[in-house]
């Protein structure tokens, strides 16, 4: 198991990597038939109450890695890519000037699932290609191409931070309209980015409830894989709750596992629900142990709940702060708890704990294992992490420790990064 530790914050950029805080932290393309969609609502962003993430949920990994305050650990099964595609084209240089944003369409419960034909019909208009030129030196000016999901009728569009960043420029398809667009902000620790394009009337895609998935439910994927715009493909929830899939840049926990066929220039495109909801943010392939840059079957979404978030804070022009707890924890194994004669086989065991920290604040201790926060049951890790980044800022979390062969309980207040 590693004993190396790295302090967060510690932005790591795109391209598929896995940021997140642990302990401390850790257009319109021909107009589809009308399918009943609700028209979109202009309500000012400010009016609506902050989105929360979702509650979190556990999950079972043995792996025994040390994780710092939200910072994860390992590949799972082979290369993990960030679903993003590049070429070498000539530069672009149009701009857009930004304006006030309305909030997105938030989706009904109430509606049934929808044939998928009826489904792609109503999603594609949401979903833009984003191309990008970039200054690489040497080989001079490279391109590429990823997906966005558009949030407002006036052109506020969702896609990865990978997706644009160090981007010289930006163009975004909506049908046949080809806009410039500018950043309006990123967030690097959780590979999502806004981007604006000066335009209105567009149909912004409906948000949907990402925490009500389960496995085995119909989805589709919509983006431009390879450059192939208002492409759709179908598939099924493979696993929720994916939080241990470290690429080496952003932390992503709580991910959506979907067979749906994820490839190069998906990246920042939705994930749809039979309703027509966007659940999650296309964002990773696993391309199996080859590495080759095409789908395996094996994709993973950021959930909207905690993609919408982090888009409401960058449209409001806030700094993006995430939840923070001050920890670095282990995994508990049997063998780690009968090497070292611990009360417990499972558990997160705490290796670290910031100097004025939510955590210290609160009282935990080196040598605390952390087996539940909240209502939910800490094992790994890895759940520690999906715990804290899916905690309110400012909320009281109780958590259970084992001291020793004591139980005992703190309640720390969520401090932010």
């Amino acid at each position: 198991m590693s004993d190396e530790y790295r302090p967060y914050p510690g932005d790591r950029t795109p391209i598929g990597a896995d940021e997140d805080v642990t302990g401390s932290t850790a257009s319109p393309p021909p107009e589809p038939a009308p399918t009943g969609r609700p028209a979109p609502v202009d309500e000012p962003l400010a009016s609506m109450p902050p989105e929360e993430p979702p509650a979190p949920r556990s999950q079972s990994r043995g792996t025994g890695r040390a994780v710092l305050a939200a910072v994860l650990g390992g590949i799972i099964g082979g290369l993990l890519v960030a679903a993003v595609f590049t070429w070498v084209v000539p530069p672009r240089t149009e701009t857009a000037e930004l304006s006030p944003a309305p909030a997105a369409v938030v989706a009904s419960d109430t509606v049934e699932d929808q044939p998928i034909e009826t489904v792609a019909a109503d999603v594609v208009p949401s979903v833009v290609n984003v191309a990008i030129t970039q200054n690489s030196g040497f080989f001079g000016p490279v391109s590429g191409n990823g997906s966005g999901v558009i949030l407002t009728r006036d052109g506020f569009i969702l896609t990865n931070n990978h997706v644009v960043e160090g981007a010289t420029s930006i163009d975004v398809q909506i049908g046949t309209r080809d806009l410039a667009a500018k950043v309006v902000g990123t967030d690097p620790s959780s590979d999502l980015a806004v981007i604006k394009v000066d335009a209105t009337g567009l149909t912004p895609a409906r948000i949907g409830n990402s925490a009500a998935l389960k496995v085995g439910q119909g989805v589709v994927a919509v983006g431009s894989p390879f450059g192939l715009d208002k492409t759709v493909t179908q598939g099924i929830v493979s696993a929720l709750h994916r939080s241990d899939l470290n690429t080496g840049v952003a932390a992503y926990t709580n991910l959506i596992q979907t067979d749906a066929p994820i490839n190069p220039g998906n990246s920042g495109g939705g994930l749809f629900d039979l309703q027509g909801n966007v659940v999650g943010i296309n964002a990773l392939i696993d391309t199996g142990n080859s590495g080759a840059a095409q789908s395996a079957g094996i994709g993973f979404s950021i959930p909207i709940d905690y993609a919408n978030f982090i888009a409401r804070q960058i449209i409001a022009g806030k700094k993006v702060q995430h939840p923070y707890l001050g920890v670095g924890t282990v995994d508990v194994t049997p063998p780690l708890a009968s090497q070292n004669h611990l009360a417990v086989s499972s558990g997160a065991l705490v290796q670290m704990v910031a100097q004025n920290s939510p955590a210290a604040r609160a009282g935990i201790k080196d040598g605390d294992i952390i087996v539940s926060m909240g209502a939910q049951e800490i094992t790994t890790s890895d759940e520690v992490v999906a715990a804290v980044r899916n905690a309110r800022i400012g909320e009281r979390l109780r958590i259970e420790l084992v001291r020793g062969t004591a139980h005992i309980t703190v309640t720390v207040t969520m401090g932010s990064v």
